[in-house]
């Protein structure tokens, strides 16, 4: 049997999630092995890097199956295309050694929430960015952010179902910074509890306005409770842009949104 890592690209808005769900509402996981199992002629089950929330997308998913169907590498690309909607898309494929599994393998995983900062809304791409009224310090939120660098117990920032057995989360950097009317919060951690960057998100949002001392981000992580923390901000501004593996695997470990341009 033959094992595929692809990279996958999505827009989250139309799913309900990553992870499959048996009574037909659809999602990203469900949509892409169906397509996958087309091309394979068989049953196809992927193992995924991070399964996303309601909502958010992603320019860099990765995902690993196995497979006795003889195909190329192009046909697991083009292929399996053919057999997506325009929201899914396969961007890499590359055979993987037995041992490499995209979710328990990887070693970092990295999100960008895409804030637009306007009194007014927009009607261009409401669906990849969550709008702020109040006007934002992003330096402010950086400083606040740096609170959250390191192997820490992140209780006040996951959500209260979260199923995981820890809370404990080593979040390797996060940088903040304005370009233009946009407010980018990069942050890259071994792995996210659920919904742990959108309450992240939240928080500082309440002290970019302002709303909540700088050292409001550290003071609730030493609380470990959630209910003295801000609201969960919305999907529609978060991406899954990055997840890095110690061997190289084929596939690129960062792709940003292409309607953004790179840190200045």
């Amino acid at each position: 049997m033959e094992r595929i890592a692809l990279g996958i690209s999505y827009n989250g808005a139309p799913y309900h999630g990553w992870q499959f769900q048996s009574d037909a509402i659809p999602t990203v996981q469900g949509t892409l092995e169906s397509a996958l199992s087309s091309i394979a002629n068989s049953t196809v089950r992927v193992t995924c890097a991070g399964r996303t929330d309601t909502g958010v997308h992603a320019t860099h998913q990765v995902v690993n199956f196995g497979t006795n169907a003889e195909r190329d590498i192009n046909a697991w690309i083009n292929g399996t295309n053919s057999q997506l909607p325009e929201s899914v898309s396969v961007t890499h494929a590359a055979p993987v050694p037995e041992s490499f599994n995209a979710r328990h393998s990887a070693t970092a995983r990295r999100y960008l929430y895409v804030i637009y900062n306007t009194r007014v809304r927009s009607a261009l791409l409401p669906e990849y960015m969550t709008r702020e009224h109040r006007g934002l310090d992003a330096e402010r939120m950086h400083q606040a952010a740096q609170a959250l660098i390191g192997e820490n117990d992140f209780t006040s920032y996951r959500a209260a179902n979260c199923q995981s057995s820890t809370p404990m989360r080593n979040v390797m950097s996060v940088e903040i910074w304005r370009h233009g009317d946009l407010v980018l919060v990069d942050i890259t951690a071994n792995a996210f509890l659920l919904h742990m960057v959108r309450n992240i998100a939240g928080v500082l949002l309440d002290v970019g306005a302002g709303e909540k001392p700088v050292s409001w981000v550290g003071d609730l992580l030493a609380l470990r409770d959630r209910s003295k923390g801000s609201k969960t901000a919305p999907p529609n501004g978060l991406f899954l842009i990055g997840v890095t593996y110690e061997i190289d695997i084929g596939i690129p470990g960062l792709v940003w949104p292409h309607f953004l341009s790179a840190r200045p």
